[in-house]
């Protein structure tokens, strides 16, 4: 697709940096980035061939040359930044978790539908190649009724208690920023769960350290999630039928390799499909796809959904007893 949609990038911290690797890396347009001070945004503008710089988000969203705004700060800000770039009128994709909590989530979505503005959670996952191949063999009913969903988010991250992992001022803890994604997945595949169990083990700051969640979806469909944030793990998945299974290697949430095997053990596809650097690019080529189109929401993932699934972590923390300050 020729790509028109001029990008601008709020906050200027790693993950903003990885999307911005991969606009450029793939023909997109980086018009401009804001940040909270000048040194900031021009230090971050140097590194990216110098688009404009914006000492402030509201100088990035009122900039006429930028059409979409990616936000790319730490959860507890996204309603707040999202809100401010809905308001200039600019399309945005706001990193995932969508918020911090459904309420938040769904103050977007009413914005976003009285802007009449695209809104996407970048839950950059969903757009790769390799899930779009799942999507399309559960699709065709290769694994016959599919009824489990395996999968984990386990890393070794910073142990300091300083740190935004570690701090429940900025919505610290495994579950927001690892177990979203197997919660997200178990959600694409088996629809949102009907019952939800849930157990954790918390750090020394009082957010979870592991947390391991049983979904319930229907009469058939089971989903057993793990995520935790001070030790690395398979980081697989698997997604199982009657008649065959989908093992994903790892990192599964990345692009990556996967397998199809039958109910004999015998291997009837296997899918190795090269990304070109990250893979963040395909998010944003979605964005721009529904704002060229006038259309409104992915069905891939609908802001409805975003919305439902911070509800659906909203339950998981409650029975955790996982509560951010404020709330």
């Amino acid at each position: 697709m020729a790509h028109t949609i001029r990008w601008g990038i709020l906050g200027t911290g790693g993950i903003a940096t990885a999307f911005a690797t991969d606009l450029l890396a793939n023909g997109l347009i980086l018009s401009a980035v804001g940040s909270r001070s000048a040194g900031g945004a021009e230090r971050f503008a140097a590194e990216f061939g110098n688009p404009t710089a914006h000492s402030s988000y509201e100088e990035l969203v009122a900039d006429p040359d930028v059409d979409a705004i990616y936000v790319a700060t730490p959860h507890p800000m996204h309603v707040a930044n999202t809100l401010l770039a809905l308001r200039a009128g600019k399309h945005v994709l706001v990193e995932k978790p969508f918020t911090l909590n459904a309420l938040e989530a769904q103050l977007i979505a009413d914005e976003a539908e009285r802007s009449k503005l695209v809104v996407l959670e970048a839950m950059w996952t969903r757009f790769l190649p390799h899930m779009v191949r799942i999507r399309e063999i559960i699709a065709t009913g290769t694994l016959g009724e599919v009824h489990t969903v395996l999968a984990d988010h386990d890393q070794k991250l910073p142990s300091d208690p300083s740190h935004r992992l570690n701090d429940p001022a900025l919505g610290g803890g495994a579950l927001l920023d690892l177990g979203i994604y197997p919660v997200s997945f178990a959600v694409d595949v088996l629809g949102l769960p009907t019952r939800i169990l849930a157990s954790a083990t918390k750090t020394s700051t009082g957010v979870d350290r592991q947390t391991a969640i049983i979904f319930e979806h229907g009469e058939t469909g089971r989903s057993v999630l793990h995520c935790a944030l001070d030790t690395l793990g398979p980081n697989a998945a698997t997604v199982i039928g009657t008649d065959a299974r989908i093992e994903i290697d790892d990192t599964w949430y990345k692009p990556t390799t996967f397998r199809v095997i039958d109910a004999e053990g015998t291997v009837i596809e296997s899918f190795d499909h090269p990304v070109v650097s990250r893979g963040m690019q395909y998010q944003a080529a979605e964005l721009e796809r529904l704002v060229n189109a006038g259309l409104r929401e992915s069905e891939l993932l609908p802001v409805s959904e975003s919305v439902a699934i911070m509800g659906v972590l909203d339950e998981v923390r409650r029975q955790i007893g996982l509560v951010y300050p404020g709330e």
